[in-house]
């Protein structure tokens, strides 16, 4: 076997591991990445995740044991990271977490067939972006919720996000990762690289947080309303209307506060998600009680409704500008969550699987961007955008609301079922990412928690209590700022990387073909006996 040097830092170490030893160790790789998200957030351990895996990888004997590291640690990741799921169904849970854990057995596939080539640890690292923008996009339109591009808010790479988003802060994470298992194994290698690495990230991330500034051209005060809700998994919202009436009480409760001078008169009020879990179209009861709020309010109340069409069997989650001269259809929710809001295949599982019928109806996404101009109560007009719950994970959407011409930004929610799980907590984080992301200010409202104001870094700069009522007034920038780089680039980044890592990976099986056909190839050993 030819001998590892400083001068060819490329060479696969010597040692080999059982597969066992590198299944348990990819594990406790899974389990640093846990623990680098919310609500611990341990940022390091995103790092130091990928170091171990990238380790289990370069040491397995043969492809068998490589993709079963990868395939331990994301069952270990997943299974820690999406307990928040056991609410709903253990059955789920466990489906969840077997599908989302193909994602890292593609990382190890892809660190595996690259792992001879020179330039291993950029395709190693894109090999990251290219599998969470697979997940991020399919099946079903994607679940890329655990990416490691949302675990950096709080850190020096923070900077990154209006520049290359969470996609490119992904990267950045796993070739650090990358660049610190080469010098693990390899002391003496690239000393100049790893320098620049390092200057590339802190320029980048001090040019993101000095050179994008928000900007904005007046203000205006919104009113926030978390009603409560009493939790509990499937029936998080308790009995048919409970969650409205609270939502009266609260905005209720609100307007008391206000009359005494305690807050600000607010422009209008945000209702969470669900604040009706009825139609008020259909049911009297939900549309007295949203009228008597709005009554109470003397301004109009962005309310998170559904709308039912029963005879096609079908629903809406939708946003509705309630004024005292009624509702107008403002938003309906674009993003949907399947198998919670809609099931592939309906007419094929639902005989299948009993515990499917628990969805109800099949919801219909949107087709139009989250903004709308609002008459306020002064005379003036905003652009309000909207986003809600489940898409605060898919950029694009958020997007799309500030290029049409959103100057406030409020995501709605409604996560009563996940009261007292880590889901919260995830969630509220993507958000974070998301305002960073555009430089855009964002108010959060939720049925039970978590309520907040989130600033354009990315910073939390007011949150309410969990699975509590409560409710409060922002004054918010009508902002104005430009498109960020991130919102222009962040998907052609993300091309770039994932034909990065595909090519490496066609690249390296192409040599080890060769190599099988033809011994040992010039400046290469033979994988057998690398």
């Amino acid at each position: 076997m030819m001998a590892r040097t400083a001068t060819q830092p490329w060479r696969l170490a010597s040692t080999r591991w059982p597969a066992v030893t590198l299944v348990v160790l990819a594990a406790v790789g899974g389990l640093l990445a846990s623990l680098a998200f919310a609500p611990i957030g341990w940022a390091p351990c995103a790092v130091l995740a990928v170091v171990v895996l990238g380790w289990c990888v370069r040491r397995a004997r043969g492809l068998g044991a490589a993709l079963a590291s990868g395939w331990a640690f994301g069952v270990a990741f997943m299974g820690t990271s999406l307990i928040w799921q056991t609410e709903i169904l253990i059955l789920s849970y466990a489906g969840m977490t077997l599908a989302t854990s193909l994602v890292y057995v593609g990382v190890a596939l892809a660190g595996f067939l690259t792992r001879d080539l020179r330039a291993w640890p950029i395709f190693g690292a894109a090999a990251w972006s290219l599998c969470e923008f697979v997940i991020s996009v399919w099946p079903f339109d994607g679940f890329g919720w655990m990416r490691l591009g949302y675990t950096q808010l709080d850190t020096p790479l923070a900077g990154l996000y209006p520049l290359v988003g969470a996609a490119g802060v992904t990267f950045v994470v796993a070739a650090l990762g990358q660049v610190l298992l080469a010098l693990l194994e390899a002391p003496g290698w690239s000393t100049g690289s790893t320098v620049a690495w390092v200057l590339v990230a802190v320029l980048a991330a001090g040019a993101g947080g000095s050179l994008i500034r928000p900007t904005s051209d007046g203000e205006v005060a919104v009113g926030w309303v978390q009603g409560g809700a009493p939790g509990g998994g499937v029936y998080g919202l308790g009995p048919a209307r409970t969650i409205t009436y609270n939502s009266r009480d609260e905005t209720a409760a609100l307007m008391r506060r206000v009359d005494a001078g305690e807050l600000p008169r607010p422009q209008f009020i945000a209702w969470p998600e669900n604040s009706t879990d009825m139609d008020p179209r259909a049911d009297v009861p939900t549309r007295a009680a949203v009228e008597e709020a709005v009554a109470v309010a003397g301004v109009p109340i962005l309310v998170g409704s559904i709308y039912e069409d029963v005879a096609a069997e079908t629903r809406q989650t939708v946003a509705l500008w309630w004024t005292d001269a009624g509702a107008d259809l403002t938003y309906a929710k674009r993003n949907l969550v399947p198998f919670g809001e809609w099931i592939p295949g309906r007419d094929l599982l639902l005989p299948l699987i009993p515990e499917l019928r628990y969805v109800g109806a099949q919801s219909v996404p949107g087709t139009e961007p989250g903004s709308f101009p609002a008459r306020l109560p002064d005379g003036r007009t905003v652009e309000v955008g909207v986003a809600i719950c489940y898409e605060v994970i898919f950029p694009g959407t958020l997007y799309q609301a500030v290029d049409a011409g959103a100057q406030v930004m409020i995501v709605q929610s409604s996560n009563a079922m996940y009261q007292g799980t880590n889901q919260i907590a995830q969630q509220f984080t993507a958000t974070r990412v998301r305002a960073a992301e555009m430089r855009r200010t964002i108010q959060v409202v939720t049925t039970s928690g978590v309520s907040g104001l989130i600033g354009p870094q990315g910073q939390v700069l007011r949150q309410a209590p969990d699975s509590v009522a409560a409710s409060g007034v922002d004054v918010l920038p009508l902002e104005t700022t430009p498109a960020t780089p991130a919102m222009r680039l962040q998907s052609w980044l993300e091309y770039g990387l994932s034909l990065i890592a595909a090519s490496g990976m066609v690249w390296g099986l192409s040599r080890r073909v060769a190599a099988r056909r033809g011994g040992t190839m010039e400046g290469k050993s033979s994988p057998r006996r690398a």
